[in-house]
């Protein structure tokens, strides 16, 4: 009898044990419902440091596949291509930038980002909507992913605003499922 009331005992903690030691237990960023594997392993190489541009002529190319540490501005130093989807209320204290890039081949793409901050794509004078977007709290490898359709062949501005902090860690990836 008493080997029946321990057993069920010993049961459940063994699975709270295991739940918590699983992954997404010891890591935020195991917790993103997408398979974010690639950008991880991105965000695990080492960053090319690049300075983010002030005006869309004279923004770096960025490549697909590729971290880079941009090396961001204050916000009022930028000029924008498009007015920054999001209004912040002390944007003479955020950092912001520009960066480009044209992808072969067009489809879903995705946006990685080490922190909090907003990200706009413009193609062809046109603010294209995200198709979606995650984050976690407390990952920063990456900590936000959003998703846009791209058009092929077409040269396209990435502007960065509202960031807290001086520089961020970016990587433009084609999405598994686009």
């Amino acid at each position: 009898m008493r080997r029946r009331i321990l057993s069920p005992v010993f049961l459940s903690l063994g699975l709270s044990v295991a739940l918590a030691s699983s992954p997404s237990a010891d890591d935020p960023c195991a917790a993103f419902t997408w398979d974010v594997g690639h950008e991880r392993t991105l965000f695990g190489q080492q960053a090319q440091p690049l300075d983010a541009g002030q005006m869309a002529a004279a923004s770096p190319a960025l490549a697909i596949d590729r971290l880079y540490q941009l090396q961001l501005k204050t916000q009022p130093q930028v000029t924008f291509v498009a007015q920054p989807g999001k209004k912040l209320p002390n944007e003479a204290e955020s950092f912001a930038g520009l960066a480009s890039l044209t992808v072969e081949t067009g489809g879903v793409y995705r946006i990685a980002l080490d922190q909090g901050l907003w990200v706009d794509v413009i193609a062809n004078g046109t603010v294209l909507q995200a198709r979606d977007f995650q984050g976690r709290r407390g990952c920063n490898a990456p900590h936000k992913v959003v998703e846009f359709l791209l058009p092929a062949r077409t040269p396209i501005t990435l502007q960065f605003s509202g960031a807290s902090v001086a520089t961020v860690k970016a990587t433009v990836t084609r999405s598994p499922a686009g």
